[in-house]
């Protein structure tokens, strides 16, 4: 394998001097905001997170406001970051931060991934960044860099392996493993990105075993885009927006008016109430969830 010390430096500098400035990275940043970050960044790019992330810590500095609120206040802020079953999960995770710890987001990894809604990923994150723990954050942008650095492969596997998991953990630094795991994320982000990596500007060209391999192509199925256009997750946008921007129950008159094919809506519809994301009053009118 790859000396872990010709990655470390390297990236270490490049990351001292390419970083984004962004609020949840800075020396004031609260536990909370690092954990609502790395919600809203999953599968969300930094552009159109930071703006929502903004307005979340303003009204909801600490997860005890989040807390107070009903779940469809949560849902309404969301806005337009998409997959907003995670704005349902970050409103059930400050329940249960205020519940069980008394308002403080939990430092300890196996604490914090037995809080509704956190995974692997966001777990180590949150005792990583917030905390400075020694743990390895893989998410799509370190998975790719130590694919293509160390196993001189294009892109990762579709799911995270157990081989994965032993490289990240043989990289970490002793020191400084939270740093080390922000700097190669974002030189995933900004430098080794999925479709057209800048290898010239890549602090590690040299030691890279896919540029030195010369590039192989991906060995799996092509990979493609997600298309948008049309499909369910369109429809409840859509129908989600309606309910958004009304501050009281939506008759479904104005529902059925924001998409045409009436069997994909009410299957839309359908599965927004499964996935707790709209309430189907008696009075057949439809609004965002309140408990």
């Amino acid at each position: 394998m790859l000396e872990p010390k010709l990655l470390h430096l390297p990236i270490l500098e490049w990351y001292e001097n390419n970083a984004r400035e962004l609020p949840w990275r800075t020396d004031d940043s609260t536990p909370w905001g690092v954990l609502v970050s790395e919600i809203m960044l999953q599968q969300t790019p930094v552009a159109r997170v930071l703006p929502v992330w903004l307005e979340w810590m303003a009204r909801w500095p600490a997860p005890k406001a989040l807390a107070a609120e009903p779940p469809g206040e949560a849902v309404r802020h969301w806005g337009r970051l998409g997959y907003p079953r995670r704005a349902l999960r970050l409103h059930a995770c400050a329940k249960a931060i205020v519940a069980e710890h008394d308002g403080h987001v939990p430092s300890d990894h196996a604490t914090l991934l037995a809080l509704p809604g956190i995974g692997e990923y966001t777990a180590a994150a949150v005792a990583s960044f917030a905390y400075g723990g020694r743990h390895a954050v893989l998410d799509t942008n370190v998975r790719r860099v130590f694919a293509r650095a160390v196993r001189a492969e294009e892109y990762p596997p579709t799911a995270t392996s157990a081989a994965e998991r032993r490289l990240a953990e043989a990289l970490l630094p002793e020191l400084g493993a939270a740093r080390w795991g922000v700097a190669v994320m974002e030189l995933g982000a900004l430098v080794c990105t999925a479709r057209s990596p800048r290898c010239a500007d890549c602090p590690i060209a040299g030691a890279c075993a896919w540029r030195l391999a010369g590039k192989p192509p991906h060995a799996g199925p092509a990979r493609k885009g997600q298309s948008y256009a049309g499909t369910d997750r369109q429809c409840r946008g859509r129908l989600l927006a309606v309910l958004r921007s009304a501050h009281g129950p939506v008759p479904k008159a104005a529902l059925d008016a924001v998409w045409d094919e009436p069997i994909q809506r009410e299957r839309a519809l359908d599965g927004l109430i499964t996935d707790g994301l709209a309430e189907h009053l008696d009075d057949g009118t439809y609004r965002l969830p309140h408990t």
